[in-house]
């Protein structure tokens, strides 16, 4: 037996009415994640439980956080990379799920208790238990996103997930990787009881300790999508929604995921051992290794905020009120910020306002919550809170001369410390500080649109900004939840530098005659989210056509862009660019013959050269730190396809290969 009281992952005790509690708090470590250790340890804790069980020295254990802010974040992805072929993966777990098992065969009650996160392996062990307690609380949030990672739950979620909230339920949250409220997966079965607070937890467990509570599986209707031929209904369905978002070339795992459902959900022991056969692939495959990558990049772009810094933003002014200055402002706001929003025009500011109200009823449940969030945007005409702000942001008019004057007429206003921003998305950083008494002070907080979906904000350093201001820009972008990426001043930073020879190399297609959709076809066959003529649209005909000036990428003489800025075509804001828009969304000409697959895949592969080739450029001339940085903002920037893990990568990945890669184009 081994010693339960030397564990450094858990701290286990039994108290004197002999209920069990195993206390989760991983060491040197902020947050809760199953690694090699913390589940040696679980393994320990499980075989003193089975023993109390026999001698009757132990009545019920309990699942607890030791952390203040979650249950468990899932398995420890950063282990992942260790288990090299599919014998190692189905060994390794397969013996985390002998330890589930054994878990759930338990003759005493085993309670787990749930506050902040708790996905993936987190929410697989707590599906091993016999009843489940969450908080109600806004931040506790339960799911499975193993999919973003290329993967399905490997440690039986599928089939515990299935049983317990049935198919219907289980089976969209698994292949969305959507996280819900605690309250919802009560709804669904997933959890037994809510509880009001943290402070609760441990009562609440011991009276279902105390009563020998176990949870029912799903019954009636929920349990009817197991039987055939429902199941082979439910996946076709399945099959059709997840083809709409996603390809399989491009993200096999959802799919897999279907087919073990539809094979072996009718026998759950069978789809145990199924779905450690199907996981074990998926986890060696390039999509995953490349998924796990930018998840790692998520994790190092975050760590740009300094740690310890003393500045903690709680209050915003945007200037400028505009589609992109009312979506920051409504951003922050939806993250738990004040903001005051300032602009010459005041019926501008009340639309800005008035638009953030579809993001408030996304981002909040109740009436309460969406009218206070309201009440903390700040209608501002005359920048009287400016005084009052820890971040000003300036997203007026993308002209020079309009910033100078404005950061000069406010530099005096500012309280001591607060950051004083542009977000400018060409304009050098050196050019519009210099009428500033303190140049060092500017910094460029650049966000894209739209703000709410983009996860990426471009932190960018003039020559003359202090250190101290880019850290604290960091750490504001932080504090409303993006990714920020520290650029040096340089024309079109990093993102819309790389974007721009790639739209402008597709729009020099078009004018020599190629079909739209097939370039942007070719785009998605690669895997963009959308192809670069759908994406000008998106951004603005007139927006790009100022960017190619301002980059000197623009087209020569003559061409169809200019002719549709000037003849006020500028795509889906106006309704019409290159494509006519219908209710959001493109209209699209569906081609006489459908396109070679082949002829896609080679076009696809040269529509990204000229992208790629700049961003060997930006890191050529170090206008950010790494190239590892280069591919995380690209893909958080643009939607760089995500599986191919940056478009650096991609191209030392694909050189590496066996397969040589395809033509060049000249832009290269």
């Amino acid at each position: 037996m081994h010693d339960v009281n030397a564990l450094r992952d858990w701290r286990f005790s039994i108290d004197p009415q002999g209920i069990a509690w195993a206390v989760f708090d991983r060491e040197g470590e902020s947050q809760n994640a199953l690694g090699r250790r913390p589940l040696e340890e679980l393994a320990m804790i499980i075989e003193r439980a089975e023993q109390g069980a026999r001698d009757h020295s132990i009545r019920g254990l309990v699942f607890i956080s030791g952390k203040e802010k979650g249950f468990i974040v899932g398995a420890d992805v950063r282990e992942f990379d260790e288990l090299t072929d599919e014998r190692q993966v189905i060994d390794s777990i397969s013996q985390v799920n002998g330890y589930l098992d054994r878990l759930e065969r338990l003759e005493i009650p085993v309670v787990a208790c749930m506050h902040g996160f708790c996905l993936g392996g987190g929410l697989e062990l707590a599906l091993a238990c016999h009843w489940r307690i969450a908080t109600r609380d806004e931040a506790t949030r339960i799911g499975f996103p193993e999919v973003k990672l290329g993967l399905f739950p490997g440690f039986n979620g599928t089939v515990r997930s299935i049983r317990q909230a049935g198919a219907l339920a289980a089976m969209p949250l698994m292949l969305t990787g959507s996280f819900i409220r605690a309250t919802a997966a009560r709804g669904m079965g997933l959890i037994d009881e809510l509880a009001p607070s943290p402070l609760n937890l441990p009562w609440m467990a011991r009276k279902a300790v105390q009563r020998g509570r176990r949870s029912k599986p799903a019954g009636g209707w929920r349990a009817l999508a197991r039987l055939w031929p429902a199941r082979g209904l439910v996946a076709k369905r399945l099959r059709s929604e997840t083809a709409k978002k996603v390809r399989e070339e491009h993200y096999p795992s959802p799919f897999r995921l279907i087919d073990l459902f539809e094979t072996h959900a009718g026998n759950f022991d069978g789809m145990k051992l199924a779905e450690t056969r199907a996981f074990a692939p998926l986890m060696l495959g390039a999509t995953s290794k490349n998924l796990r990558r930018v998840f790692r990049l998520s994790e190092m772009m975050k760590a740009q905020a300094p740690k310890g810094l003393a500045f903690k933003p709680l209050r915003a002014h945007v200037i400028g009120a505009g589609v992109m200055g009312a979506d920051i402002a409504g951003w922050c706001v939806a993250c738990g910020m004040e903001v005051s929003l300032q602009d010459v025009n005041s019926e501008q500011i009340t639309k800005g306002i008035g638009a953030q109200k579809k993001l408030f009823t996304r981002k909040f449940r109740t009436r309460p919550q969406r009218d206070a969030a309201m009440a903390r945007l700040i209608a501002d005409p005359t920048g009287a809170h400016i005084s009052r702000a820890d971040v000003v942001i300036e997203a007026i008019v993308e002209k020079l001369e309009a910033k100078q004057n404005l950061f000069k007429s406010i530099e005096g206003k500012l309280k001591p410390g607060a950051v004083l921003a542009t977000n400018t998305s060409s304009i050098m950083i050196e050019e519009i500080a210099a009428p500033l008494a303190d140049p060092g002070r500017l910094i460029g907080i650049h966000f894209f649109n739209p703000v709410a979906q983009l996860p990426l904000v471009e932190v960018i350093r003039g020559t003359q900004t202090r250190e101290q201001e880019v850290g604290k820009g960091c750490a504001f972008v932080t504090a409303i939840d993006k990714f920020p990426l520290i650029v040096k001043s340089s024309p079109g930073f990093l993102v819309n530098r790389v974007l721009a020879p790639y739209m402008m190399g597709a729009m020099q297609r078009l004018e020599r005659g190629e079909h739209k959709e097939k370039i942007d076809e070719a785009a998605r066959t690669f895997g963009m989210p959308m192809g670069p003529i759908e994406l000008a649209d998106t951004v603005g005909l007139d927006v790009c056509a100022n960017v190619g000036k301002i980059l000197k990428m623009a087209p020569s003489g003559p061409n169809r862009l200019e002719e549709m800025v000037a003849a006020g075509k500028l795509g889906k804001k106006s309704g019409e660019g290159f494509y006519v828009w219908k209710d959001g969304k493109p209209e699209k000409a569906q081609p006489e013959t459908p396109f070679d697959a082949l002829e896609l895949e080679r076009l696809g592969r040269e529509l990204v050269d000229p992208l790629i080739a700049e961003a060997r450029k930006v890191r050529d001339e170090k206008i950010v730190e790494s190239a590892d940085l280069i591919d995380a903002g690209v893909i958080f920037g643009t939607g760089f396809a995500p599986f191919r893990g940056g478009p650096l990568h991609f191209e030392a990945h694909e050189e590496k290969s066996n397969v040589a890669p395809l033509r060049r184009t000249a832009a290269e």
